[in-house]
């Protein structure tokens, strides 16, 4: 017995000083994940937003991971939710522009996480044109949902909910996780509308920037030389942008939008957009440039009143895991579906490979595996969600899925991981809305390639270590042709990796 009581401690001297330790498995982690709809990382305090505070955004911040290079391979709402849910690109899953109906049937990784123990539940905007398969419980909004009494359907009704559409999805997430089966693991999506157009705030936030002047941003007069695709865009604040319904100057409230509102809702909104923004509408009589700052800031003081109610429902969230004392094992995911543009460029919107709608929020904490306030900077893709969230959930990771786990960047130094240095992008939808050609590219810690097709036919390339805010497209300048040589093989070979043939159809044809 003496001689085995001493042969255990010299196995556990041993393997103290090789710096391993015996460790009991993990026990599996719940997953929340929210996914807010075009709120652009500009809009957030934990990312140096001057523009707006957002506290409890922020608070997932303090207690994880933040990502700086968080990038969408198809900047589009419902092509974002597709790959968030196949790991795969838009090619591939199917799901390549708005308004057509996903393919359920195919993996799913929910699916694997049922099959794996799981309880699954997706709450809020689905916006995918067929009903969630891979769910144990699922309310979803209609289409897009609507920000005041909104329909949300489940597997057997369809029901009116009295209320505001972001309160309304935490009522419901929190509902189902009170009533949940407590004897599994959860992975619960919550898809928030907001802050999708027409940017309409809960009642207690209207008006909540109102003391506020908002700078312009440096691009907002941007002339678009030598960018072909940017000069025939629709989507600026100057010609596309509504007075009517996006800004609620003289706003109809006896149909549409305004139609399904309660009389003390409507009362509220006629009160503060009648009385307060038509009013200065009208008095100021501004035309030109101007009326155009004036509907910046218009924009600017509604968006960011809509992610006031946002923020405070993350809050409410994250309240509830503590106090039911689930935080210590539950994964927090923030993102959005991609970037939106908070007047660059003179724009709303996304689609565009540019930064501002390329990347997008990402934030995670995952006690006891992520460091308190760390930062990464490394290149990640909305298909890494999925495996990621696998391998967080001990499943194996299928090996048709195109992205990779970053739980690894999570669990050591980031710049001691072997990591991608490009990343590839596709967008398709053209020409309703907004106009944007269809385009593919390249982006680098340093650089971005982009190949528009079709009627906008053109290269763009910058620098984005001289160029961060890309007003200078430097394709076919004097001195670039080692670089684009270089970044089109890349271009080539991401194609290639992701099986995207028509990129490489349209790359050879030229």
């Amino acid at each position: 017995m003496k001689t085995m009581k001493r042969l255990s401690w010299l196995l556990l001297a041993l393997i103290s000083q090789t710096g391993f330790s015996q460790q009991k498995p993990q026990k599996q982690p719940n997953i929340i994940f929210i996914l807010s709809d075009d709120h652009a990382y500009q809009a957030i305090s934990a990312y140096g937003s001057k523009l707006a505070q957002t506290p409890n955004i922020d608070r997932i911040a303090r207690q994880g991971v933040l990502f700086r290079n968080a990038l969408v391979t198809n900047s589009i709402c419902g092509p974002s939710r597709a790959t968030l849910l196949t790991g795969k690109y838009s090619h591939i899953n199917g799901y390549t522009l708005n308004e057509m109906k996903f393919n359920v049937g195919q993996q799913l990784f929910p699916k694997l996480l049922q099959q794996n123990g799981y309880q699954t539940a997706w709450i809020g905007k689905w916006h995918l044109g067929n009903l969630p398969e891979g769910f144990d419980f699922w309310r979803i909004l209609n289409h897009q949902g609507q920000y005041y009494n909104p329909e949300f359907i489940g597997p057997r009704d369809t029901t009116r909910a009295e209320g505001y559409v972001t309160n309304l999805i935490t009522q419901i997430s929190v509902d189902w996780l009170n009533h949940r089966d407590t004897s599994k693991p959860f992975f619960l999506v919550v898809g928030e509308k907001a802050t999708h157009r027409e940017w309409q705030p809960d009642i207690q936030d209207l008006g909540a920037y109102d003391d506020k002047t908002f700078p312009l941003p440096a691009t907002f007069r941007d002339n678009y030389k030598n960018r072909i695709a940017a000069q025939n865009q629709d989507m600026t604040i100057d010609k596309t942008m509504r007075l009517k319904e996006d800004l609620k100057v003289h706003a109809n409230y006896e149909k549409g939008i305004y139609g399904r509102f309660t009389p003390a809702q409507k009362e509220a909104f006629k009160a503060y957009y009648e009385g307060k923004v038509s009013k200065e509408f009208d008095e100021k009589k501004l035309t030109g440039d101007a009326l155009v700052e004036w509907k910046y800031q218009r924009y600017l003081k509604d968006y960011l009143s809509t992610a006031r109610s946002l923020d405070r429902n993350i809050g409410s969230l994250l309240d509830y895991l503590d106090k039911n004392g689930l935080a210590e094992n539950t994964v927090v995911i923030y993102a959005s579906d991609q970037g939106f543009y908070m007047g660059e460029h003179g724009w709303f919107d996304k689609r565009f490979m540019y930064e501002e709608s390329l990347r997008t929020p990402f934030i995670i904490k995952y006690p006891g595996v992520t460091k308190p306030g760390t930062t990464v900077n490394q290149l990640m893709l909305n298909i890494d969600w999925a495996p990621t969230i696998l391998q967080m959930a001990g499943v194996p990771v299928p090996s048709d899925i195109q992205g990779t786990s970053f739980l690894p960047l999570l669990e050591q130094n980031p710049n001691k991981v072997a990591w991608r240095k490009a990343a590839y992008y596709h967008y398709y939808e053209f020409p309703e809305p907004h106009h944007v050609y269809p385009h593919f590219g390249v982006r680098t810690e340093q650089y971005t390639l982009v190949r528009f097709y079709g009627a906008g036919d053109s290269w763009e390339l910058y620098d984005l270590k001289k160029d961060p805010q890309q007003v200078n497209n430097i394709y076919g300048n004097k001195g670039t042709e080692k670089i684009t040589a270089d970044l089109k093989a890349t271009l080539k070979k991401l194609i290639l990796q992701y099986n995207d043939q028509e990129a490489l159809k349209i790359l050879e044809s030229h």
